[in-house]
């Protein structure tokens, strides 16, 4: 197999992770965005975290969307917090427990980056039709 054959299969089951995760719409919206200058960068996002990492069956898919909702709140990564509170609620993740995850971030992350997160989850949430 060559390093293009490597990569190619890679991808394919990157961006199959990638739909059943964060959902068609997110993929479609996300390759109508690609250009030519941020194109190796979305291939690597798919190889790597979607095919080696969301792949992975020690813990659950629904375990990874809290740890990843978890660490996006820490960073205050609102933007990709979107996605991945679909992607979470896709995995099995109930709005409550989405909340949970945020509140309890509130003590490591900080307050700010918990308020901010939460209100970014309310409108998803929202938006989705899965707010409480």
């Amino acid at each position: 197999m060559t390093d293009t054959d490597a990569h190619g299969a890679l991808q394919s089951t990157g961006r199959q992770t990638m739909k059943e995760v964060l959902g068609d719409a997110y993929v479609a919206k996300r390759d109508a965005s690609t250009t030519p200058l941020n194109q190796a960068l979305r291939h690597l996002s798919e190889e790597f975290p979607y095919a080696t990492l969301w792949t992975r069956d020690v813990i659950t898919r629904r375990e990874r969307s809290m740890v990843t909702i978890g660490m996006l709140v820490a960073m205050s990564q609102h933007h990709e917090l979107r996605g991945h509170l679909v992607g979470a609620l896709n995995n099995g993740c109930t709005p409550a427990e989405i909340a949970e995850v945020i509140t309890h971030a509130c003590a490591y992350a900080g307050f700010p980056a918990a308020i901010a997160a939460m209100r970014t989850a309310e409108e998803v949430l929202r938006e989705v039709g899965a707010a409480p």
